[in-house]
C-alpha cells in the first residue's frame, strides 16, 4: 500500500523543496535586507475613506476650568408657562379644527362650537338696547313736558301781569299759575328718573356686551361694528346678530399638546378642549449633592451640556443662567438646581437627559482640555491621537499627560496647542491599528512631535 503512494509522495515533497525559501547564504540578498531598518513611526494615515468608514469624528481642544466645574446630572421639562389651555366657556357641541402636533401661531382657529346659551347673552345685549332706547323717549318725553309747562306759566304770569294793570279780575288766572308752578318739580322729578333708566340700561348693556365678547373671544368693538345682513337687503346689523359658530383662537404661538374632546362631543364648561405648550420654553432640573450646596450657591456660570454620544459634538453645550430651586430630598441628600438655557440646540426637548456644568469657586485657572472619551487606555498608558495640523490625513499617536478630570473633560498638560484637533470617535480603533502595526509595542515611547526614544 506505502509502495503504491510513493510515487506521489516524492512527488509533493519535491514540490514544497522546490517552494522553499532559500537558506541564509545561498540566494541573492532581499530588498527588505539590504535596505535600512525603517524607525519606529507614531502616525497613522486616516484619509476620507478611513475617517467614514470608522465614523472617526474630531474634537477641538478647549480652554476650560475644568478643574473647577462640577457636573450634576438631570433633564430637561417645560417651564411652568409653556402650557396654554383652551376651554369652553359656554356648553355647546364642538367642532375640532386642529389636530394633535399641529404648530399653531397667534391667532389660528383652534375649535368652534354651536351654544343655547349665545342666544340668551345676545338676548340681554338685545333688552339693554331696547332699556337704553326706551329710557332714551323717556328723557325726550319729561323734557318736553317740562318745557311745556315753563312756558306756559311764564304767558300766564304775563297776562296776570297784563290784567292787573287793566284792574281786570284774574282769579281763575293766579290758580291756573299755581298749579304750573306746581307741576314744574314733578316733571323735573319725571325727567331724572327717565335719566336714570338710561343710565341703569346702558349699564346692563355693557355687561352683556362683556359677557359676550368674553365667551367669544371677539373684542367688544367687533360685536358692536355694523355688518352688512345675511339677506343681502343692504341693511346692516350689529355684529354680534351674526355670530352663528363661535370660533377660538390660538392666544400665542405652540404644538398642540392635547386634544381633551372627541370631535362632535357636546361639552359643559369649563372642560379643556385643547391645549398647547411651547416647545422653547424649557428649563433644567437637576438634584446635586447638599454637600455641593456652598459650592453651587454663589456660582457665577453654569452650562448644560448633552452626554457623550455618537453624532454630538463635544462643544454642544450651551450656556445657562441657574438658581438653586426650593425642593430638598432628605432621603437621598440632594438640592434641587434649575437652569434656564440662554439659547437652543435640537439635543435641548422635553424629558431628554443632559449634564449640568456649574463653575464653582476655587483657585483653579483655565488649561487646555480635551473630551475625556478621546484619551484611551493602552495598557499601563492613557493615549490620545492628535490631528495633524500640517497634515489633516494623519493623525499623531500622544501618550497622555493627563491633568484634573470632571468625568467628560480632561486636562492635558503637555502634548496639544490651542486650536489643535484631538480623535473623539475612532479613538479606539486607532489604538488597535498602532498596536498592530508594531510601533505601540516595541520599547520606547514617542514625544508629541512624533520622536521616538528607546526606554532608559
Amino acid at each position: 500500500m506505502i509502495r503504491k503512494h510513493e510515487p506521489l509522495l516524492c512527488v509533493l515533497f519535491s514540490t514544497l523543496a522546490a517552494c522553499a525559501p532559500p537558506a541564509d547564504g545561498g540566494g541573492p540578498p532581499t530588498a527588505a535586507a539590504s535596505s535600512t531598518k525603517a524607525p519606529p513611526t507614531n502616525r497613522v494615515d486616516i484619509p476620507a475613506t478611513v475617517r467614514r468608514n470608522l465614523g472617526i469624528t474630531f474634537a477641538a481642544v478647549e480652554v476650560r476650568n475644568v478643574a473647577q466645574t462640577l457636573r450634576v446630572p438631570g433633564a430637561f421639562e417645560l417651564q411652568p408657562l409653556a402650557r396654554q389651555e383652551y376651554r369652553m366657556a359656554l356648553p355647546g357641541r364642538v367642532q375640532l379644527l386642529v389636530d394633535q402636533f399641529d404648530r399653531v401661531e397667534a391667532g389660528t382657529p383652534l375649535y368652534r362650537y354651536q351654544s343655547l346659551a349665545w342666544a340668551e347673552l345676545v338676548q340681554g345685549i338685545v333688552l339693554g338696547e331696547q332699556a337704553m332706547a326706551i329710557a332714551r323717549s323717556e328723557i325726550k318725553v319729561c323734557r318736553a313736558k317740562l318745557g311745556e309747562a315753563r312756558r306756559k306759566l311764564e304767558m300766564t304770569r304775563e297776562r296776570i301781569a297784563v290784567l292787573a294793570r287793566a284792574d281786570f279780575k284774574k282769579a281763575d288766572l293766579e290758580a291756573q299759575a299755581g298749579e304750573l308752578a306746581a307741576s314744574l318739580p314733578r316733571l323735573t322729578a319725571e325727567a331724572e328718573l327717565a335719566e336714570t333708566r338710561l343710565a341703569n340700561g346702558t349699564r346692563t348693556w355693557q355687561q352683556a356686551l362683556l359677557r359676550a365678547a368674553a365667551a367669544t373671544g371677539i373684542s367688544e368693538a367687533e360685536l358692536k361694528a355694523e355688518v352688512p345682513a345675511k339677506d343681502g337687503a343692504g341693511e346692516s346689523v350689529p355684529g354680534y346678530l351674526m355670530v352663528d359658530w363661535i370660533e377660538v383662537r390660538a392666544s400665542e404661538f405652540g404644538v398642540v399638546e392635547l386634544l381633551a374632546v372627541a370631535n362632535g362631543a357636546f361639552v359643559e364648561p369649563p372642560a379643556t378642549v385643547v391645549s398647547t405648550v411651547d416647545p422653547q420654553l424649557l428649563r433644567f432640573r437637576a438634584q446635586a449633592l447638599q454637600d455641593d450646596l456652598p459650592k453651587v450657591a454663589n456660582a457665577g456660570e453654569a452650562r448644560i451640556v448633552p452626554p457623550s454620544s455618537p453624532g454630538t459634538a463635544g462643544d454642544a453645550g450651551v450656556g445657562a443662567t441657574m438658581r438653586v430651586g426650593l425642593e430638598a430630598h432628605p432621603e437621598e441628600r440632594t438640592v434641587t438646581l434649575i437652569a434656564t438655557p440662554e439659547a437652543g440646540a435640537g439635543w435641548i426637548r422635553s424629558g431628554f437627559s443632559a449634564f449640568l456644568e456649574v463653575v464653582v469657586s476655587g483657585t483653579g485657572e483655565p488649561a487646555l482640555a480635551v473630551p475625556r472619551s478621546a484619551v484611551v487606555q493602552d495598557g499601563l498608558t492613557h493615549v490620545f491621537f492628535r490631528r495633524d495640523p500640517a497634515n489633516p490625513n494623519q493623525a499623531i499617536r500622544v501618550e497622555a499627560d493627563m491633568g484634573v478630570s470632571d468625568g467628560q473633560w480632561v486636562v492635558l498638560n503637555s502634548g496639544v496647542m490651542r486650536g489643535d484637533e484631538v480623535v473623539l470617535a475612532g479613538a479606539y480603533e486607532l489604538k488597535l491599528a498602532t498596536q498592530q502595526s508594531g510601533a505601540a509595542q516595541k520599547g520606547g515611547h514617542f514625544h508629541a512631535d512624533g520622536s521616538h526614544h528607546e526606554d532608559h
